[in-house]
């Protein structure tokens, strides 16, 4: 991971500027110093040079001692870069004699240098000075690198010989210095100009720099204040181009993000009124059902009643038929209206599971007793086909029971001619039992677009009025929902004009491997509900819980005064503004122990949690969890809660 800090771009374009500006003054100082020293060093060899010839002439006449003396000692006291000057004879010449080679070198790194002139005199002629003159300055020449050499052709060959060397050794170490000395005030001129045309570029590098400036603040305010709605002025002083169109495209973003924000809280609040006629309609939703079912319950029930108090005996033939009549629609609609009842219980999570031992072979045995006449009277065979031997299970027999009676119903009343047949199997594991049972027609079948359509809520193939078989279409959804609750399987396979066959599959516990009834034993729960206690409650109690039923927030209140209360779970028909009302009173009245707070929510506000869930977390409620109809998945979230607790 990258901890460096940062950097912004006016730092960047600073240090950068003042690299370069450093790299550059070194280069050009460096430069300046090498190329000053290697001219300097070119013209000073150059008029030793001279100064040499000059010795060579005066040396080479006959009286020439006394002037090169002469010569030698004003030299020394006027040039202090000469070291020495040395006058040695040798007939022989040597080469090389001038070190003018590698000027550089000696120019920046060398302490002394040392130059060889030949000196010569007439061999024949010594009549005259002049004529000696002219015969010394004939025997020197000039090569192409600048070195005076002995010729080796011409008159002066034949006319002069060689008496010796002058040798001019030069002090580089004063000549540097020398040079340094002369050129201090153009270096001090030189840097004065150059620091202030830094200065100048630095000022120009101000403009831009205190734009990006301007527009970094503004970003900062933006950043740090969320709710911003009116963007800063922006300041520019020098009009940039592309810190225009960045300042251009900064003000059209902020905006479309404030237009972008309008419109959210405008759908946040339609959403909100939704979610308010969500609520009451799930009020009135609940009104409707209770009272639909209370009032058909009690209407039927009157009419099934008087029924059974009529005395069937003194009836005539006609009005026989007619009870006959009456009394089937009274059964069919108690059957419709059961189904609906039970359906809304399962779907409010007000249905729990009750398990018991039970017999297999007998809960069929009972089915097909039961179904026998009414297959006969169509003319239908029942069978069975039972491929375990005699063996006791652990479950919910009275919804087993149900869930094949409709079924078995829906089998023989859609098989116009030929058989139903009922087929169990019993697989057994380690830890449990799974238990398949399967129902087959011969009937009209299904077609295949319909087949994830029967188990929704009053669905019907034919919804005609003409249609040939009579139902409400609420028998196969409590079939999956009991399976759902369960925790079984429903699976259907049919053929249209061939018949249908529907697989229950159960996986069940072994009688010996009974459930922990005392897995919340020494917990004290209060259960906080609006109208009707549901499963989860019932269930908290089959785990070994103390349940403490509260319909009120000062009941609940109170309560907790009294004693240690671990958890307070709250209804799935509590409202989340009650909810939330209640948390914050319990968060308030705690100081030394702090209960677990949870809110289940049926499953068909589900889609809803967003607009809720941070509020009721923000009054103090630790979870919001959908109800589970499962004892075991509602005993693992309680013991993982309580241990993250």
């Amino acid at each position: 991971m990258n901890n460096h800090p940062s950097r912004t771009i006016p730092t960047f374009i600073w240090r950068s500027v003042l690299q370069a500006i450093l790299l550059a003054v070194l280069a050009g100082f460096l430069m300046s110093i090498i190329y000053g020293l290697l001219h300097h060093y070119k013209e000073k060899r150059q008029h030793i040079q001279q100064l040499a010839t000059l010795l060579t002439v005066s040396a080479s006449t006959a009286d020439g001692a006394d002037i090169v003396a002469e010569q030698v000692r004003f030299l020394l006291e006027s040039e202090p870069s000469i070291r020495s000057i040395l006058f040695y004879s040798t007939p022989q010449p040597i080469d090389n004699v001038n070190q003018s080679r590698d000027d550089w070198k000696n120019a920046l790194f060398a302490d002394t240098v040392s130059f060889n002139y030949p000196v010569t005199s007439a061999s024949d002629d010594d009549d005259s000075a002049l004529d000696t003159l002219k015969a010394s300055q004939q025997s020197f020449t000039t090569s192409s690198d600048g070195e005076y050499r002995l010729s080796t052709s011409g008159e002066a060959n034949k006319n002069s010989a060689l008496v010796g060397y002058i040798n001019l050794t030069l002090d580089l170490n004063t000549l540097r210095l020398n040079w340094f000395r002369a050129n201090l005030l153009l270096w001090l001129i030189t840097t004065i100009l150059t620091v202030l045309w830094v200065l100048y570029i630095l000022r120009k590098l101000q403009w831009p720099v205190r734009d990006i400036n301007a527009l970094n603040e503004v970003c900062y305010i933006v950043v740090k204040n969320p709710e911003l709605e009116q963007l800063p002025v922006i300041p520019q002083l020098f009009e940039f181009q592309e810190l225009v169109q960045i300042k251009q495209t900064f003000t059209t973003l902020f905006d479309r993000l404030q237009k972008v924000r309008k419109d959210y809280e405008a759908l946040a609040a339609f959403e909100q009124q939704l979610h308010n006629k969500d609520i009451s309609l799930d009020v009135q939703l609940h009104n409707f059902q209770s009272m639909i079912t209370h009032e058909l319950k009690t209407s039927l029930n009157a009419i099934v009643g008087g029924l059974q108090l009529l005395d069937y005996d003194t009836l005539n033939r006609e009005q026989k038929d007619a009870v006959e009549i009456i009394s089937d629609g009274s059964d069919k609609l108690v059957s419709s209206l059961d189904h609906i009842i039970q359906l809304n219980q399962i779907q409010k999570g007000q249905m729990n599971i009750d398990c018991i031992t039970f017999n297999p072979l007998q809960l069929i045995a009972d089915l097909l007793a039961e179904y026998e006449p009414i297959a006969q009277q169509k003319r239908l065979e029942l069978i069975s086909r039972i491929h375990h031997i005699d063996y006791c299970l652990e479950g919910d027999a009275e919804k087993i029971k149900q869930i094949l009676s409709i079924l078995l119903n829906n089998a023989i009343k859609f098989t116009p001619a030929g058989q139903v047949t009922i087929t169990s199997q019993l697989t057994h594991f380690d830890k449990s039992n799974r238990w398949q049972i399967s129902v087959k027609d011969t009937g009209i079948g299904i077609d295949s677009n319909h087949i994830d359509d029967i188990f929704n809520p009053f669905f019907q193939v034919d919804s005609s009025q003409t249609r040939q078989y009579e139902g409400s279409g609420v028998g196969l959804p409590v079939v999956k929902q009991m399976a759902q609750l369960m925790g079984a399987t429903i699976e259907v396979d049919s053929t249209l004009g061939l018949g249908t066959q529907f697989m229950l599959t159960i996986s069940m516990t072994n009688k010996h491997q009974s459930r922990q009834q005392h897995l919340l034993a020494g917990l004290t729960v209060i259960y906080y509900y609006y109208h009707e206690v549901g499963f989860l409650a019932k269930e908290l109690e089959r785990l070994g819980a103390t349940v403490i039923y509260r319909q009120h927030e000062a009941l609940v209140i109170d309560e907790m005064s009294i004693r240690k209360v671990n958890m307070v779970m709250f209804a799935e028909d509590i409202f989340p503004s009650k909810a939330a009302s209640l948390a914050k009173r319990i968060r308030q009245f705690e100081s030394e122990h702090r209960a677990l707070l949870v809110y289940w929510y049926p499953p068909h506000r589900a889609k809803q949690l967003d607009s809720f869930e941070h509020g009721l977390k923000a009054a103090g409620v630790d979870y919001c969890y959908g109800a589970t109809y499962k004892d075991k998945a509602l005993s693992d979230l309680l013991k993982r809660w309580l241990v993250w607790k």
